[in-house]
């Protein structure tokens, strides 16, 4: 019997304002830029990733929504504020131009840790490469494009509260892909969120 897979991640939701704020800040940066140099995200995909699962049987989703809802019981609410400009790999070849997060770093290594965890009996070993939380606001079309950005440049400290995390469904479409929520965990002693099914 062929199991129907979903392409997935697990990610904390981004306020509406944090996500124009960015998209804002992508448009600023464009002008500095070769025109069409980057495929800049559009504010309503902007989310902080923990994990990536990329192809998920669609018979684990309860599973992992379970998972998430056993870690979300043991924290609570913290919060971020958004940090840095940066980019992947590196400055002289940076195909991923990201916003860093910054404020409870260790509370948020600690979420993460926990997520991956969580994660381990369903199938996601935990990952080898370090967490860099980061917000991505872009991504270079050709590696042979010249940018450059002053990387490292305080961006406006916009504030991105932690209350819940979510376990989304990626459908990848011609203009984009389309995310659905599939599950969300609320973070102990969450109020902003307490009436999210």
């Amino acid at each position: 019997m062929n199991v129907k897979m979903v392409r997935a991640f697990v990610a904390v939701p981004l306020p509406a304002e944090v996500q124009a704020h960015l998209a804002e800040t992508g448009r600023d940066y464009e002008r500095q830029l070769p025109s069409g140099a980057v495929r800049w995200v559009q504010p309503e995909r902007m989310h902080l990733t923990l994990r990536f699962l990329g192809d998920t049987p669609a018979n684990k989703l309860i599973a992992i929504g379970e998972a998430l809802d056993t870690v979300a019981r043991t924290y609570r609410p913290f919060q971020l504020h958004v940090g840095r400009l940066g980019c992947f790999p590196n400055p002289r070849r940076p195909r991923v131009i990201w916003a860093g997060l910054a404020g409870a770093e260790k509370e948020l290594a600690a979420l993460k840790a926990a997520v991956d965890e969580a994660l381990a009996p369903l199938g996601w070993p935990p990952e080898r490469d370090k967490f860099r939380a980061h917000l991505t606001l872009g991504r270079v079309k050709h590696s042979e494009r010249d940018i450059r950005l002053e990387w490292g440049t305080p961006l406006e400290a916009r504030p991105v509260p932690v209350q819940a995390i979510h376990l989304v469904e990626s459908e990848l479409r011609p203009a984009g892909p389309q995310y659905t929520v599939r599950h969300s965990a609320v973070l102990a002693a969450g109020t902003a969120l307490e009436t999210h099914p």
